[in-house]
């Protein structure tokens, strides 16, 4: 919705005007690591195994398999 050539409103003025902040306009994604892909991918493997395991045991079982493993987020530090 935000035309950034248009010939009279600035961008500031357009993002002000459709209620959102500039940074939300220039934000791009950053897409997920392949080091986070590889550990989610562990980690369905490893639900399908054993359903009853909790944060707790997943992020044990990870460190089993020698990756840096946290409760949230697994995997920060790698292997």
């Amino acid at each position: 919705m935000i035309d950034p050539q248009h010939a009279r409103l600035l961008i500031h003025r357009q993002c002000r005007l459709m209620s959102i902040s500039r940074s939300a306009y220039y934000y791009q994604p950053a897409g997920e690591t392949s080091l986070y892909l590889e550990l989610m991918k562990l980690l369905d493997q490893q639900v399908l195994e054993t359903p009853w395991y909790g944060s707790r045991q997943m992020a044990r079982c990870l460190r089993r398999q020698g990756y840096t493993a946290d409760r949230r987020r697994p995997g920060l530090h790698g292997r």
